[in-house]
This record gives structure tokens, sequence and C-alpha cells, in this order.
């Protein structure tokens, strides 16, 4: 093998600071570093780690379709256990700006179970409990 892995993954999100909220007030994820002059933030898990970056608000901002845009089609997160998931499912209701595109469902034939929203950012994120699998 020549890579060991994804470093990081950049994002370019419509406002920096409710993308960045989300992930680390929402989520609980730890805020590493910020970059007002660039703009970017970067959080993490403690596993995975993202690099947000602040779209050009002196352009028009085009959101993501991803039916029609080529790159990112979905961030898919892993929860630990279908209780986490339902309390996501809970806190992203009331976060604002959050548009849920489905609450907690069967994946496939069950009994993993998985979600699908965007964050205020406009980045389409799934949650996923994977049952064990």
């Amino acid at each position: 093998m020549t890579t060991k892995g994804i470093n990081h993954l950049g994002l370019t999100v419509r406002d920096l600071d409710q993308t960045t909220a989300f992930f680390t007030e929402l989520l609980g994820w730890q805020l590493l570093a910020r970059d007002d002059n660039y703009p970017r933030t970067t959080v993490s898990d403690g596993t995975a780690r993202l690099t947000l970056w602040q779209a050009d608000r002196t352009r028009p901002v085009t959101g993501f379709d991803r039916k029609t845009n080529i790159g990112l089609h979905h961030l898919a997160l892993e929860v630990s256990s279908e209780e986490k998931l339902l309390e996501i499912a809970e806190k992203v209701k009331a976060w604002p700006g959050v548009e849920i595109e489905f609450m907690p469902e069967p994946l496939g034939g069950g009994p993993r179970r998985h979600m699908m929203l965007a964050e205020p950012g406009g980045i389409r994120i799934e949650f996923i409990w994977p049952a064990g699998q």
C-alpha cells in the first residue's frame, strides 16, 4: 500500500461558525485549530479529523446537489449504540439550521439503523449505528 488512511477531510461550508459549533457543541468534537485569516477550523472526534473551510461570501454560493455535483455525496459517521443514534436525533431536531432528511430508520434489512441530515453549513451527514456488524 502506498497510503495508510485519510489524514483529514476538507469541507467547504456556508457558515464556518455554525458548522464548527455543530461539531463541537452538538456532537462534542474538539476544536483543534482555527485560522481566521484563511478562514478555516479543524475539528476531531479523536478518530476522524475534518478541516472546515468558509465558502467565499463575496461570490454566489451554490448548495450541493448529491445527484448532479461531482465530489462528496455525504459524510457517514458511526455511532457506538442505538441509544447514541437516538440521542443525536433528538439534539439535531432542535439545532438551528439543520435540515433533517430522515430520522433514525432501519438500514437495508436492519438491524442496522441510520439517519440523514444537512448540517447548518450545507454538508450532508449520515449517522450510522452498525448493530455489531
